[in-house]
């Protein structure tokens, strides 16, 4: 690699890294996303680049395991030289003390830069995301209504990482990150010098953190510009969802905007839905052009055999052209079954059953529904990174896998985290959107 990328960023699970990927493609910034630390030898082939990223699982992890999946990340962020390092967040921030602790990963990656404050920004408003006076709201669904994320009907009830504190100060200093200033939206109102002030009295102080509410677009723009000026000057550490990308897009962008349609796919497709999300749900409701097959997530995460009959069964029903959806939570049915068992263990049987379909049978294109069960899927896999192709829904990218293996490169992959997505998006993901 030539110059350095001014955005390293590493995503905590693995359909935010295809979000942040995507945001960054589309908006002129010429981005690679890496499965795993890359190799200097992998870095040199990736040419120039304007945006880095890494896909890992800290959402899932306890403490002590996100501080040694950072560690390497603050050091290649430093041997780099780049100016902005982004730890990307769920657009929800949901995370606990014990589990995805953002205050961990700050704690671990602050040693990379000089700046002694880290800069959150709060919403993501092209994924209906939106951050009031300190306060997180959220969409239900694609077009949903909008709740605050304490009384969200899904994340509020989450089923690992639920969200009781709505104001991401307090939710964050549960967690460990004392003194974290706001900066709220109206400010923006008054203009550009106003921000800049307000800005500059709150970092004058010395803070751990400086939040920033988003309301729209054009908030983002001019917070922006305000980060882009201190990331200049020093390198700064950031946190939150896509929007940061996207907020130092017009500085760091040297590239044309990829934006493209999604052509329907060539031959038979496999979708794996791990979510317990009732917008899954739905949507496995109306994908009306795939077979359903049910998987028991007990015997799944527990029985190899239930693993090996799965993989047979879904790879016959792909063997004779059909698309297949194969599915943890059957719609109407209770998932008492899997109540107890671990999100990590049946994330990774189904990465186990996706590798071993894709070794029997040869497709084109995959998507995973569920941020822990992508995540696994992909680390299943024998692969190294993902380029953008082209917006398969609000937050969800068709993406290219990178690979050594013949078989799996080039595949198309889209992973989908338990929000996202219309009702037709398992369509979509076979019949394209052009």
């Amino acid at each position: 690699m030539s110059a350095p990328p001014a955005i390293v960023y590493y995503a905590d699970d693995f359909t935010g890294a295809t979000d942040t990927l995507a945001t960054g493609a589309r908006a002129g910034l010429r981005t690679l996303l890496f499965l795993q630390i890359p190799t200097p030898a992998q870095l040199a082939g990736a040419g120039p680049l304007d945006c880095l990223g890494i896909a890992g699982a800290a959402r899932s992890m306890a403490p002590n395991e996100m501080r040694a999946e950072l560690a390497p990340v603050a050091a290649l962020f430093r041997r780099l030289g780049a100016r902005v390092l982004h730890y990307k967040t769920c657009s929800t921030f949901d995370s606990a003390p014990d589990v995805g602790n953002i205050a961990v990963a700050l704690d671990t990656l602050r040693p990379a830069v000089d700046t002694r404050w880290a800069a959150i920004i709060g919403g993501q408003p092209d994924l209906e995301r939106y951050c009031l006076f300190g306060n997180l709201f959220a969409a239900a669904g694609s077009g949903g209504a909008v709740h605050r994320i304490d009384r969200h009907p899904t994340m509020s009830r989450h089923p690992v990482t639920p969200m009781h504190e709505a104001d991401l100060r307090l939710h964050l200093a549960a967690q460990g990150l004392a003194d974290t200033r706001l900066l709220p939206y109206p400010v923006h109102a008054k203009g550009a010098p106003a921000l800049r002030s307000a800005f500059d009295a709150l970092v004058a102080d010395t803070p751990g953190a400086v939040l920033f509410d988003v309301a729209e677009n054009a908030q983002l723009q001019a917070i922006g510009e305000l980060l882009g000026l201190q990331a200049e000057a020093a390198p700064l550490l950031t946190v939150g969802p896509s929007s940061v990308v996207q907020a130092f897009a017009a500085r760091f962008a040297s590239a044309a905007p990829a934006l493209e349609a999604v052509a329907p796919a060539r031959g038979a497709v496999l979708a794996l839905a791990g979510s317990l999300s009732p917008v899954t749900a739905r949507q496995v409701a109306a994908a009306g052009s795939f077979e359903k097959v049910w998987l028991d997530p007990q015997r799944m995460a527990e029985d190899a055999r239930a693993r090996t009959e799965a993989i047979d069964t879904i790879a016959a029903l792909l063997s004779r052209g059909r698309h297949v959806l194969a599915c943890t939570v059957q719609p109407g049915a209770a998932p008492s079954s899997g109540a107890d068992i671990p999100a990590r263990a049946l994330a990774r049987a189904g990465g186990h059953v996706l590798a071993g379909v894709l070794a029997a049978v040869p497709l084109s294109r995959i998507g995973v529904a569920g941020g822990d069960t992508s995540s696994h899927a992909l680390q299943a896999l024998d692969a190294w990174g993902l380029s953008f192709r082209a917006p398969l829904a609000p937050g969800v990218a068709l993406c290219r896998l990178h690979s050594e293996t013949p078989g799996l490169d080039g595949l198309e992959v889209a992973l989908k985290g338990g929000q996202m997505g219309g009702e037709d998006f398992f369509e979509r993901l076979a019949h394209g959107n052009s």
